[in-house]
C-alpha cells in the first residue's frame, strides 16, 4: 500500500493588506487553507482572467473597425491618443495589425510605441490583454520589443486607457515595410526574413470610402466585399433575410452574398465579387445596399416563409472567428 502523506499544519500567511497574493498553481496557498493554490484562491483569479469577453472593442470609436483590423485586414496601422496623454519620451503610440516575429509591442529606438493586434491573448478579455502590453510598452526601454506575460485580472482596459474622442482612422498598407522606419536594409537577418514572409502572405486590401467598416479584398480566385456591421446579429439576420428573399441582397449584377463571419461580437457579411470589379467599383453599389439594409432593419414585420428560408440558409453558412 501506498504510504500516507504526513499531515502539515497550515502556517498562516502574514499579509498586509488582507489580500492573498497570486503564487505559482501548484504552490501551498498563502491564505493557509492548506490546499495548492490553483484549488483554492487561484479558482477564483482564474477564472476571472479566462472569462471570454464577448465584444472585447465595444465602447471605443469604430468598434467594427477595430475587429477588421483584429481578424480581416492583413497590413494596417492606427495612431493611438492616450487618454492622459503620452509620457515625455513616448512620441508616438501606434496600433498595427502584425508586427514582426509576432511581437505583441514593440519600443522604437526612437522611443516610439508600436501595438500589435493580431496576437494570441492569455485571458479572455483581449481589450485588457493588448491594454496590458500597451502599459508595459510604454515604459520599455527603447529599441527592444515587448514580450507576452500574465495579464492581472483587474488590469485596466483599452477604454480606460484611450482617448475615446480621437478619431480611430486606419491606414492600409499593401506590405508591412511600416516595421522598418528606414530602410529594409537596417533590419536584423530574422526581421528582414519575417518582413519578407509576411509581404508574400498579405491579401491585398483596400478600406471603403463611402461606408463604414466595408474591406474590399483580393483573392487567387476572386475578389471580396467583407464588411463588419454594428447591428445586433438576430436584427441584421432578419434585416439580410428580408432582402435575399426580395433577390436584393447582392451588390450588384455578378455579385453575391455568400455567408458571413461572427467575430467579437458582430457580424461580417461577405460577398462575392467578380475578379475584374475593384474597391472603387464597390463604393456606390456598397452605398445602395446601406439603403436597402437601413430600411429593412427598420421593418418589425414577421418574416415570411421565403425569409424564414433565406434566413436559415444564411443562419448555415456564418463562420465563427472569434
Amino acid at each position: 500500500m501506498a504510504k500516507k502523506r504526513p499531515q502539515t499544519k497550515a502556517v498562516k500567511p502574514q499579509t498586509a493588506d488582507g489580500e492573498i497574493p497570486v503564487v505559482g498553481a501548484r504552490e501551498p496557498c498563502p491564505c493557509g487553507s492548506g490546499r495548492r493554490y490553483k484549488a483554492c484562491h487561484g479558482r477564483a483569479a482564474a477564472h476571472a482572467v479566462t472569462e471570454r469577453v464577448q465584444r472585447p472593442f465595444e465602447g471605443l470609436p469604430n468598434e467594427c473597425d477595430w475587429v477588421a483590423l483584429r481578424e480581416l485586414v492583413p497590413a494596417a496601422t492606427v495612431e493611438l491618443k492616450l487618454k492622459d496623454g503620452l509620457p515625455d519620451d513616448v512620441p508616438s503610440v501606434t496600433l498595427a495589425t502584425v508586427l514582426p516575429m509576432a511581437w505583441p509591442a514593440l519600443r522604437r529606438d526612437s522611443g516610439a510605441v508600436l501595438l500589435a493586434l493580431q496576437n494570441d491573448t492569455t485571458s479572455g478579455d483581449l481589450s485588457r490583454d493588448i491594454a496590458d502590453t500597451l502599459r508595459r510598452a510604454l515604459v520599455a526601454k527603447p529599441g527592444s520589443p515587448v514580450a507576452a506575460a500574465r495579464v492581472p485580472a483587474d488590469g485596466p482596459r483599452l477604454q480606460d486607457l484611450l482617448d475615446l474622442t480621437a478619431p480611430f482612422e486606419p491606414v492600409i498598407h499593401s506590405g508591412f515595410e511600416f516595421w522598418i522606419p528606414d530602410s529594409a536594409e537596417n533590419a536584423s537577418p530574422e526581421v528582414a526574413a519575417s518582413l519578407e514572409r509576411a509581404n508574400a502572405a498579405a491579401i491585398p486590401t483596400v478600406k471603403l470610402t463611402g461606408v463604414d467598416a466595408a474591406y474590399w479584398c483580393e483573392t487567387p480566385e476572386k475578389n471580396h466585399l467583407r464588411w463588419v456591421m454594428p447591428h445586433p446579429e438576430e436584427e441584421l439576420l432578419d434585416a439580410l433575410a428580408r432582402l435575399h428573399a426580395a433577390g436584393t441582397s447582392s451588390l450588384v449584377e455578378g455579385t453575391r452574398l455568400v455567408g458571413s463571419f461572427r467575430a467579437h461580437g458582430l457580424m461580417v457579411p461577405v460577398w462575392d465579387l467578380p475578379r475584374t470589379m475593384g474597391a472603387e467599383e464597390c463604393e456606390k453599389p456598397a452605398a445602395e445596399f446601406a439603403e436597402r439594409l437601413a430600411a429593412a432593419l427598420a421593418t418589425d414585420a414577421p418574416l415570411t416563409a421565403d425569409e424564414r428560408r433565406a434566413r436559415g440558409g444564411l443562419t448555415n453558412r456564418q463562420v465563427t472567428l472569434s
